[in-house]
């Protein structure tokens, strides 16, 4: 049972990575990081609208507050994403974004939902050095982090950590369908209250909209299903550290796609990354 919910997640970290790189490749088109976060999460709304039109679930109170609250988890971190990319830089941003596994493990501890292992521990370690070798943060000199940056980051890595947390305990009062619609219902509202109205509006006259609904399908739609499923067969910590293997998807997409290369060091980040994530979904398959 649990070996399917890491595969899962798994799966659902190679459609953001896939997601990822495609934003990029919209980024390099004009569009703003935010506007593009916007039709990521109100696409994927409309597709599961879709899927509870013909598969209605039942809400209650413990579920629609948990869905909300991963909405704006969602919301928040994709915006303190961007925040700290404008203020930093993406190798920074990144980096900062992806010691959310590090937040569940000890959230997770001091709750007691969890317990403290030596090879959780080496995982997260493992998978972070990987991420500090494929975004090359250590080039990055100290002039070109701000404050503002290094917070906004830290705040990404802490939102990814509530929507884990929020899903799971979603998770737990209702089926996925109905927690994502309440979830990405809210995201969408908090994001129209930083986005530029005018550039949205502009998406829907433009050739680039059918880019705009792929990125929304699988990026949030399709994804977060898979994701919301896996996350119910496995723990939190699990999850947030086998969800690494998301940049070394959007690395891939964009060697292969966009024609940027990849140093040895990066490549060997990758291959950290993958081989711990293989690792440890072994060890939870003999558990």
């Amino acid at each position: 049972m649990r070996v399917s919910g890491v595969l899962l997640v798994v799966l659902a970290a190679i459609l953001w990575g896939l997601s990822g790189g495609l934003g990029g490749f919209l980024m390099d088109k004009g569009w703003s990081p935010l506007v593009i976060a916007f039709y990521r999460g109100s696409v994927g709304l409309l597709f599961i609208l879709i899927w509870f039109l013909f598969r209605p679930s039942t809400w209650n109170r413990p579920m629609i507050i948990w869905s909300i609250v991963a909405g704006i988890g969602v919301a928040g971190n994709l915006g303190f994403y961007n925040i700290s990319i404008s203020e930093s830089s993406i190798a920074v941003a990144a980096t900062l974004m992806y010691t959310a596994p590090v937040f569940v493990f000890l959230i997770s501890f001091v709750f007691r939902m969890e317990e403290m292992s030596l090879y959780k521990w080496l995982a997260i370690f493992f998978v972070m050095l990987g991420v500090i070798l494929l975004t090359e943060v250590y080039n990055i000199g100290p002039d070109s982090i701000s404050l503002l940056g290094l917070v906004s980051g830290l705040a990404s890595g802490l939102s990814y950590a509530l929507f884990i947390f929020s899903f799971k305990y979603a998770d737990d009062y209702g089926q996925p369908q109905g927690i994502l619609t309440i979830a990405f219902t809210s995201f969408s509202v908090v994001m129209l209250l930083f986005v530029d109205r005018a550039e949205v509006v502009s998406v829907l006259q433009s050739p680039d909209i059918a880019w705009m609904i792929l990125l929304g399908i699988f990026g949030a739609g399709l994804s977060f299903f898979l994701y919301i499923t896996g996350l119910k067969r496995t723990t939190s910590t699990s999850a947030s550290i086998v969800a690494m293997v998301e940049p070394v998807t959007a690395s891939l997409f964009g060697y292969v796609v966009l024609s940027q290369r990849l140093a040895l060091n990066q490549i060997a980040g990758m291959g950290i990354i993958l081989v711990t994530v293989t690792i440890l979904s072994t060890k939870q398959s003999k558990e």
